[in-house]
């Protein structure tokens, strides 16, 4: 419809401040160790600021770290250029977030996987816990052997979590099941190293176990390589990582880091951004297990039948699943 040119004249202003706001609005994100295209977290990450420059035209601005040195200055460098969020991605940037959202209490900061107890700081964690108790059901349901691996990446509480989640589930199901796990490193390294990923996965393999489930970011890659190559079944993470080896990979531990990283963008660019904790568990479908056509004749119905009454059970709080607690 056309408006007559004294309403359009009206409303002129309104419109370019408008479009000038959404133009002044420049988010920002810094992905860590295991780089962007990790098929895994920092991946989904960096599909949640694909939506979010999808459903609105903004561009994100993104900074991908390779050495510990570098995230603090990506962050003082995006809050200089006038960033309104910065968005860290992983626990190992908590001490970097906590000095620059001191430096800049006006800029709003969310970090994915730690908790920075600061008023411009949003700490959004998960329960993993729950969707790898879920993933170890289906682990055991589908061993032949009664036998089932866990391969994780840098050994820190956080992959201990997907790791007892993931034990307590198998048990779940079967309480004679042996499940093995392994460690990649100490180091942010342990993120990035499919060789060793690989060499961990065939030993648990070697052993008898015929599915492994991968808690490493990248090296995850070496590990769910080395399944299939010996026939077995893998278990993939964060991301829904059934498409990359199709009919071998038995699920994915799905965690939403792409719709928190997506809404807290959005809200900061809407003006109900708030900052503190949040953890998004299957309640919130912060996490959960995947099902889609590259698994579906891998998980029977009487086995999602199990998984999805365990899955209410924990929603309803039935069935509790244990936390991982530090020595």
């Amino acid at each position: 419809m056309n408006l007559p040119r004294f309403v359009r004249a009206l409303l002129a202003p309104a419109l370019l401040s408008a479009t000038a706001h959404a133009a002044d609005f420049a988010p920002a994100i810094i992905y860590d160790m295991g780089g962007k295209f990790d098929k895994s977290f920092n991946q989904s990450a960096s599909d949640g600021t694909a939506k979010f420059k999808q459903d609105t035209g903004i561009e994100v601005r993104e900074f991908e770290v390779t050495n510990a040195a570098q995230r603090e200055q990506a962050m003082t460098r995006f809050a200089q250029r006038g960033s309104q969020i910065i968005v860290a991605i992983g626990f190992s940037q908590a001490s970097a977030v906590e000095a620059a959202a001191k430096k800049f209490p006006h800029v709003k900061f969310a970090i994915i996987d730690a908790t920075v107890n600061l008023p411009n700081v949003q700490s959004i964690n998960f329960r993993e816990n729950e969707s790898s108790f879920l993933c170890g059901m289906a682990a055991a349901l589908a061993s032949k052997t009664g036998k089932v691996g866990f391969v994780g990446g840098m050994d820190i509480p956080l992959i201990r979590k997907f790791a007892r989640g993931y034990a307590d589930g198998a048990k779940f199901v079967n309480p004679s099941v042996e499940v093995y796990q392994n460690m990649t490193g100490t180091t942010a390294a342990a993120w990035n190293d499919p060789t060793k990923g690989s060499e961990l996965a065939k030993s648990q393999i070697g052993r008898g176990a015929d599915v492994i489930f991968h808690a490493s970011g990248n090296t995850g890659s070496g590990v769910m390589q080395a399944a299939k190559d010996a026939g077995k079944l893998s278990i993939g993470c964060d991301s829904n990582q059934n498409y990359i080896h199709p009919g071998s990979v038995l699920t994915s531990a799905v965690k939403r880091v792409d719709v928190a990283v997506y809404k807290t963008i959005m809200d900061a660019k809407n003006g109900t951004w708030k900052g503190g904790p949040i953890v998004l568990g299957l309640a919130d479908q912060g996490v959960d297990y995947s099902l889609d056509e590259f698994n579906r004749k891998l998980i029977t119905p009487a086995m999602e039948a199990k998984l999805n009454q365990a899955k209410a059970d924990i929603i309803s709080g039935k069935l509790k699943v244990a936390e991982y607690k530090t020595p």
